[in-house]
């Protein structure tokens, strides 16, 4: 006796979000979207999905918001993972990002921030976000005007950070350190970070 054959799987429902308008989402179409998944970004009118993050990332991200918050002067803090609308189709979500005190305590509901509310974004890169955090965004952020641009890199197992800084005349970033072990400077303020503790307990 043959065996039935089992039915066709069936597609379930698409939410609209799937199916973006002829030309992109603006960054107030998103704002306005639900069900969307945690830390989905808006790049040039494009849902762009992030995958799960390994460990080392949050361990990175942890140390970064932590460190930044706590270095930095009274009028500066330390956010993690709040999007920030950068022009009509451009809304991404840094990792970290060092924004106004004012704008940070400005409402507990917000869910994002200006581009102008910014002084530095810090990317952590994961493998499905390489060409983003290398390319893509910080051309966006560069041209929105925010000034710092920090990328974090694993390298066997180490972190690495590229430091970088916008040059008014150009609109694009210039490298200003690449730091190994240890990060010391004094832009946007000074601060000295153990790279070494990305996947220790804080003391």
């Amino acid at each position: 006796m043959a065996a039935e054959p089992l039915p066709a799987p069936l597609a379930e429902p698409l939410p609209s979000w799937v199916i973006p308008p002829h030309d992109g989402f603006t960054a107030e179409d998103f704002f306005d979207l639900r069900g969307l998944p945690a830390h989905t970004e808006l790049i040039d009118g494009s849902l762009v999905f992030m995958s799960p993050q390994r460990m080392w990332h949050s361990w990175v991200v942890n140390l970064f918001q932590s460190e930044l918050d706590r270095q930095a002067p009274d009028r500066l803090r330390a956010a993690r993972e709040m999007a920030v609308k950068l022009g009509l189709h451009q809304v991404p979500e840094p990792d970290v990002v060092v924004v106004t005190a004012e704008a940070h305590d400005r409402d507990p509901l917000a869910t994002h921030f200006g581009s102008d509310d910014v002084v530095m974004v810090v990317e952590a890169v994961s493998p499905d976000s390489l060409e983003r955090d290398r390319d893509t965004k910080p051309r966006k952020y560069g041209a929105a005007g925010i000034t710092h641009f920090w990328r974090v890199e694993n390298e066997d197992d180490r972190a690495v950070v590229y430091t970088y800084q916008l040059d008014p005349a150009s609109g694009v970033y210039a490298v200003t350190g690449i730091h190994h072990d240890r990060l010391k400077t004094t832009v946007p303020f000074d601060l000295d970070i153990d790279l070494t503790a990305v996947g220790t307990k804080p003391q």
